[in-house]
């Protein structure tokens, strides 16, 4: 058999085909926030040690700084216009300037002038307890204290230095949506706070006034010289409208509106034409009416004026009464009947007083018609006499309304300057101001600062974020495997099961007692194992490791044990020529053991040792060979195997570890498969991954890990892998 053949179930052989390179799998991805969650448990006690430590850095600095008072001044800031210069049309409206104007302010009320003013104000200046209290006095000549008073040539620096310190310490914050404006200073002594918050709202207002003063004055003399120029201009105007006047003879009269204000003067010929016309007008519409009726009149017989006379219409009255009793008269007797040509009579006499009557009314119509329209003549001919005179005096009006116009101008200019120079003197006469005082400044009970509850939050903060800083920095460094889910999201392998620490007693008295913990962690890998093959349980399979001290030894020996309890025939061989162990846990010697068989020697029977306490037979590592890599590159261990398997259901190999030998790959490639066994918390995982290609390099088949030394309260997530459920916790309980 080559190096390529291997011993599968049952005898039959497996070309070295059926164990092709495997890449190590890539590992599951995990989702963000378990992989924070899990980063937050593994370290969870240095960060809580961080946080801690923050929290107790951040209370020392609290109570070892020196409390700080701030005293709070509130001022009303109102809006208002400059009106020194206002002409309609030029300034911009005043809500669109709002912001520029109320950040102005608050840039004046921060600004240098202000805060020497206020410190000279207070005497700050030749004060060294004020430089001193706020660690402001400079190593210079103008610092320099001589008999506890400073020199008199330094005391613009000093001014300066004053100023500035005023700022540094001092706030100002507008209230949102309002015009208030909040004076804050803060200083270690709260009286001192109190009186520079004062002080700083009572000399803003005092700086406002002044400027305004100071505005005014300028826009007095401005205007002074505006109104004197403009009333000479008005003057001039008015003289030479009135000698115009004169020479064209044009008479003017002021004219009144309704509501008893002067208006635009009138000529005495446009009020008669307008009086005319008006009349005109009226005459027209009479006349028109008077013919209407008239016409009227002639062609209907009977006129409007006719159907509505009170005489005309009690004849017709009467007549209609005598025409039906002469009808009644009809219907007995003939016309000639003396009855009937009496009533006949009487109404031809009816007929004829109402012709009488109508024709009077006719008569009356014409004449109101020819009184009106002679009216209209009249005044028609009047109306287009004054029409001539009007039109002479509008062409001799022209340059007078230009004179005129220029007059109202002037006139108008001249009022406006002199209204504004008013208000100009009475604005600075009296003082107004747009800014007040509307709380003033207390002496503050108690600290602003420190803030021990805040200063707590901020170094809790500061805590949380270093630690997980730190944490996310050791995770990046850490390489170990923690728990059991990360031997398959690092190292892509499998897990064929955790098992736990054994304290208190050796691995083998452990396995010995089938209600311990052990015991139950390699029943699950065995469980495990059986889905690794189509044929369940693979009959060869070797135990290896990356490094020694990593319980592979117990792992083949606890298999071995578990798999001796389902009644099968197991041989363990101790692979491990080096460093040989599984002798020691058989009380025997290894004077023969597999380095006996590998040089030569083919008396298997007395290389055995039987186990009795564990119920299998063994095979120790033999004398320690001067190099066990020569006599594994042989088919030796092939034909041991081949040999061992016709006795025996299943052969495990105790294998040397994988790194810095080259052992364990070769024994890997003679058997179906290795169970890889990984130390929680005793490995990186970069050195595992190694050590897993150079077994998958050599063709070799991994079925998966173990996790030995296990110990759940290490674990990211303790709960999830709890040993003891059944016998082992009925123990503890009954303990």
């Amino acid at each position: 058999m080559n190096l390529a053949t291997a011993i599968a179930p049952g005898g039959a052989q497996l070309t070295g085909a059926a164990f092709s390179k495997q890449p190590v799998p890539e590992p599951a991805s995990m989702p963000m926030l378990r992989q924070y969650l899990r980063m937050v448990m593994r370290w969870r006690y240095v960060i809580l040690s961080i946080i801690a430590a923050c929290i107790l850095l951040g209370l020392i600095i609290t109570l070892l700084m020196t409390p700080k008072y701030t005293a709070t001044a509130s001022i009303e800031v109102l809006r208002e216009s400059s009106k020194v210069t206002d002409i309609q049309g030029v300034e911009r409206e005043a809500s669109l300037a709002d912001q520029e104007f109320y950040q102005t302010q608050y840039g004046l009320l921060k600004s240098r002038s202000l805060s020497e003013r206020v410190a000279q104000q207070l005497k700050l200046v030749d004060d060294p307890k004020f430089f001193d209290q706020f660690g402001a006095a400079a190593d210079t000549p103008a610092f320099n204290v001589v008999n506890g008073r400073y020199p008199a040539g330094g005391r613009l620096e000093r001014q300066r230095v004053a100023g500035k310190v005023l700022r540094d310490n001092l706030s100002i914050t507008p209230t949102r949506l309002s015009r208030l404006v909040d004076i804050s200073f803060t200083s270690p002594d709260p009286t001192f706070s109190a009186q520079v918050a004062n002080a700083w709202a009572e000399n803003f207002i005092q700086t406002n006034l002044e400027r305004k003063v100071q505005a005014t004055s300028y826009g007095r003399n401005l205007l002074q010289r505006q109104l004197a120029q403009a009333k000479e201009r008005l003057d001039a105007s008015q003289r030479q409208l009135v000698n115009y006047a004169s020479a064209q003879q044009i008479i003017n009269l002021p004219a009144q509106s309704g509501d008893g204000r002067a208006t635009a003067e009138r000529s005495i010929v446009a009020d008669d034409l307008a009086t005319l016309n008006a009349a005109l007008s009226q005459a027209v519409a009479e006349r028109i009416q008077a013919e209407a009726r008239f016409r009227q009149a002639g062609a209907a017989g009977a006129s409007t004026e006719a159907l509505r006379n009170t005489a005309i219409n009690n004849l017709r009255q009467r007549r209609a009464e005598l025409a039906a009793d002469y009808q009644r008269l009809m219907v007995q007797f003939q016309p000639d009947y003396p009855a009937a040509k009496a009533v006949q009579s009487q109404i031809d006499q009816l007929d004829r007083s109402i012709a009488r009557e109508e024709g009077r009314v006719s008569g009356s119509l014409e004449a109101d018609f020819r009184e009106a329209r002679e009216r209209e003549r009249g005044l028609q001919n009047k109306v287009d006499a004054l029409k001539m005179s009007y039109l002479d005096l509008r062409r001799r009006s022209i340059q007078y309304n230009i004179y005129q116009q220029e007059v109202d101008t002037n006139r108008a200019l001249y009022d406006g300057l002199l209204q504004r120079f008013k208000e100009i003197g009475v604005a600075g006469g009296v003082g107004i101001n747009n800014i007040s005082v509307v709380d003033i400044a207390d002496s503050p009970q108690k600290p602003s600062s420190p803030r021990l509850l805040l200063n707590l939050l901020l170094s809790l903060l500061v805590g949380i974020g270093l630690g997980a800083v730190t944490a996310f920095a050791l995770e990046q460094i850490d390489e170990a495997i923690a728990d059991p889910a990360e031997v398959e999201r690092r190292l892509g392998l499998p897990l064929l099961g955790s098992v736990p620490k054994v304290d208190g007693s050796t691995p083998k008295e452990a396995l010995l007692d089938r209600k311990s913990d052990l015991f139950d962690a390699y029943l699950a890998v065995q469980t495990s194992l059986a889905f690794t093959t189509e044929n369940g349980i693979p009959r060869t399979f070797a135990v290896t490791s990356t490094r020694p001290a990593e319980g592979k030894s117990t792992t083949a020996l606890a298999l071995a044990t578990t798999l001796s309890r389902g009644q099968r025939k197991i041989l363990l061989v101790d692979g491990d020529m080096r460093s040989p162990s599984i002798h020691q846990m058989g009380g025997v010697d290894h004077d023969r053991g597999l380095s006996n068989f590998l040089a030569g020697d083919d008396d298997i029977a007395t290389m055995l040792f039987p186990m009795q306490d564990l119920g299998f037979m063994a095979m120790s590592a033999g004398p320690i060979p001067p190099n066990a890599a020569e006599l594994l590159t042989g088919n030796r261990l092939a034909v041991l195997v081949e040999r061992l398997l016709e006795q025996y259901d299943h052969v495990i190999i105790d294998s040397p570890p994988v790194m810095g030998l080259a052992d364990a790959p070769l024994i890997a490639s003679r058997v179906e498969g290795v169970i890889y066994a990984v130390e929680s918390h005793g490995i990186r995982s970069s050195l595992v991954k190694t050590a897993l290609n150079r077994l998958v390099s050599a063709n070799a088949r991994i079925f998966g890990g173990v996790l030995t030394k296990f110990e759940a309260r290490k674990a990211h997530y303790g709960y999830g892998y709890e040993y003891g459920y059944g016998y082992g916790r009925e123990r503890d309980e009954k303990a």
